[in-house]
């Protein structure tokens, strides 16, 4: 039996054994925090489990009980290992293993490391794993030490730290989980906090070959020749992150500055659109109170969660490279060129392919699983329809996006409803592309072409 499972599992496709490796992961949490050990009170249902359990380990944030108050110190402690095992990968944490015991990276391993960390070749695979591994630490433990300067003078020596390791370590793997029942609203003021837990995010948001990249740069001496330079991959993560964020604090401080900011210092309105717009798109945190916000402010805040963060980072949606590359083949398309450009660079046509068919696979499970969620949700109060649309769209995507954003929908789904929301926050963790190729099994190299034939278009 035992060599017949792992006879199994070694025939795997690495699509399908990514696949299984966080689906293992999440329902060894799932199991843990069932136990009493795990929670206060009354021991929680598998399903609730499995949805924290899945959140916890997609880093996404979405929550059917209060982390702070409903689980023990152990079941906290789970919830934030899943956080961790998430955001670094899962197979990041094996092949450092096999590194480790000196077994070696087969070749499964490489490309799953390529498909979530890579975008060029690297020289060395221990110093690429080894170096993600302290730049983590590293990370987590600098805003620990920062956040702990806020939350010690308010909570207490011990609560304090572990506060701040918990949120430092969920800021960074963009998890957006909190201790607190109103996240992080009672630090709406705090620059400190506001300051510390976005650098967080954006370091958790841009991937770690980027920040790999910043650092080389920053690192070496200005008179040494051929200094290293940014690749193509970092100019354009780097340039979409900045504008995306700029662009949300913009809107969202127009949009709300008579409404949900009102009654506000410019100064405080400034900190909380920034650190909406920053949280929005991956990580999950607020400092307001979502349901306050127009319509127009939370649809721009579901185009925000459906970019999410950037490839070979700890966040999902469908990655701020796919919104360049879109803008990109529009602009070319518009002018006429056969080829997509940015920065200087072509682009190859299957990274071009790969990623508009990673938007439409995205736009059409995302449809599926509200029309889904509409079906099996209990029937609305006469003029409730509207409203309720809107909070479960913004569910879906959040779910998705892995973000963790919540107007109040996820308290009222019932068990079809989380399993919709499971199965979502799983697909957007593992990537879409993933997902399909573990089930339609080992691509085809050798498929027929057919003769061509046009058709019209528009």
């Amino acid at each position: 039996m035992k060599f017949s499972l792992l006879g199994r599992l070694q025939t795997l496709s690495p699509a399908q054994a990514l696949v299984t490796y966080y689906a293992v992961a999440i329902l060894i949490g799932a199991l843990l925090l069932r136990t009493p050990l795990a929670v206060k009170g009354e021991p929680l249902s598998f399903l609730d489990a499995l949805f924290t359990a899945t959140s916890a380990q997609c880093v996404t944030g979405l929550i059917v009980v209060d982390t702070g108050t409903r689980f023990s110190l152990f079941g906290q402690g789970v919830i934030l290992l899943l956080i961790q095992v998430g955001g670094l990968g899962i197979m990041t944490f094996s092949v450092y293993l096999f590194i480790y015991l000196r077994v070696g990276i087969s070749a499964r391993g490489r490309w799953i490391i390529h498909e979530t960390l890579m975008h060029t070749p690297i020289s060395s695979w221990r110093e690429l794993i080894k170096g993600i591994f302290l730049m983590t630490l590293v990370i987590e433990a600098i805003g620990t030490a920062l956040l702990s300067l806020a939350f010690v003078p308010r909570l207490g020596l011990a609560e304090g730290i572990y506060s701040a390791l918990f949120h430092s370590i969920s800021a960074f793997c963009n998890a957006g989980f909190s201790l607190f029942p109103d996240s992080l609203v009672g630090f709406r003021d705090d620059p400190l906090v506001n300051l510390t837990v976005m650098s967080l995010i954006i370091l958790g948001g841009i991937g770690f070959l980027v920040i790999r990249e910043l650092r080389q740069i920053l690192t070496t001496p200005k008179r040494q020749k051929n200094k290293p330079r940014l690749s193509l991959h970092s100019r354009i993560v780097l340039s979409t992150t900045a504008f995306l964020i700029a662009y949300g604090t913009i809107c969202l401080f127009f949009l709300e500055n008579g409404h949900s900011l009102a009654g506000m210092s410019r100064l405080e309105s400034f900190w909380t659109a920034l650190f909406q717009s920053v949280t929005t798109r991956t990580a999950g945190f607020n400092t307001i109170e979502l349901n306050s916000f127009r319509v127009p402010t939370l649809f721009l805040m579901m185009f925000l969660m459906f970019i999410g963060a950037s490839p070979g980072s700890a966040g999902g949606g469908v990655k701020t490279t796919s919104l360049a590359l879109f803008f990109a083949v529009l602009y070319s398309r518009l002018k006429g060129s056969p080829h997509i450009s940015l920065f200087r660079r072509t682009i190859p046509d299957d990274v071009i392919a790969k990623a508009l068919t990673l938007v439409i696979l995205a736009v059409i499970l995302m449809g599926l699983a509200l029309f889904g969620l509409l079906i099996v949700h209990p029937q609305s109060a006469p003029g409730a329809e509207e409203r309720e649309f809107l909070n479960f769209a913004f569910e879906v995507v959040s779910a998705f996006g892995t973000v963790g954003l919540s107007t109040g929908a996820t308290a009222s789904l019932g068990e079809w409803g989380k399993g919709i929301i499971i199965v979502l926050m799983f697909v957007g963790r593992v990537g879409l592309l993933t997902v399909a190729f573990a089930i339609a099994g080992r691509t085809r190299r050798h498929a027929p072409r057919y003769a061509e034939e046009n058709i019209m278009i528009g």
